[in-house]
């Protein structure tokens, strides 16, 4: 049988958190690295929107009647319903979901203000930062009672969550570390050494129409 094929960006937040999904899934896949400037063809022919991740399941299988998931939590949850052995899923559930409604939907539009505000001159970076603070300060009370968003254990907004706080964080390293956020900036750099993180942001050879892919494991 053959593998899922992923196609992929490293350093897209949204394919990073796919990519997680599956390592904690120990779900194998064939990853195609993507050129943004240059999409290849067989993925425009399988998600026309032309954004990553996209997962084209193998044959036979399906997700709700669907054999193309073009949207990184449905590659989530997709990979995690197959084996979640570290039970990602069973944590607060509902409250995982509206976390990753808030990043995705308010914090996003900030992050991308305050990383590209030459682009939004309407407000200062200063201002986009602080905007995008009202969450980071959410997530620093969360991590205040637990070591990871939810609870104890890790769930889909810790993995969910964190490549987008890290892009946060990178647009002024030298701002985050010096922000009141400490327990915060341990969460994000205790994933960024991770044995799984690790893993997800090794670099690939950008994947050429007539080639494989490569297989993405733990």
């Amino acid at each position: 049988m053959s593998l899922p094929i992923l196609y992929s960006f490293r350093r897209c937040p949204y394919a990073m958190r796919a990519r997680l999904a599956l390592i904690f899934a120990e779900q194998k896949v064939e990853l195609r690295e993507i050129v943004l400037k240059n999409k290849p063809v067989a993925m425009l022919a399988l998600s026309p929107k032309g954004t990553v991740p996209v997962l084209q399941l193998s044959a036979g299988q399906l997700r709700h009647g669907q054999s193309v998931l073009e949207e990184s939590r449905d590659i989530m949850q997709w990979a995690l319903e197959q084996y979640d052995p570290k039970g990602l899923l069973q944590v607060q559930p509902d409250s995982s979901q509206k976390l990753m409604d808030e990043n995705d939907q308010s914090f996003k539009y900030w992050l991308d203000r305050y990383k590209y505000a030459d682009r939004y001159p309407e407000q200062s970076q200063a201002y986009y930062r602080e905007q995008g603070e009202l969450f980071l300060q959410q997530l620093e009370s969360l991590l205040s009672k637990q070591p990871y968003l939810l609870g104890a254990n890790i769930s889909l907004a810790d993995i969910g969550i964190m490549p987008f706080v890290r892009q946060f964080a990178h647009v002024d390293r030298q701002w985050f570390n010096a922000a009141p956020y400490p327990r915060l900036q341990s969460w994000l750099n205790q994933w960024l050494e991770s044995r799984e993180f690790k893993k997800v942001m090794t670099s690939y050879q950008s994947w050429q129409e007539d080639e494989k892919g490569q297989v993405f494991c733990l």
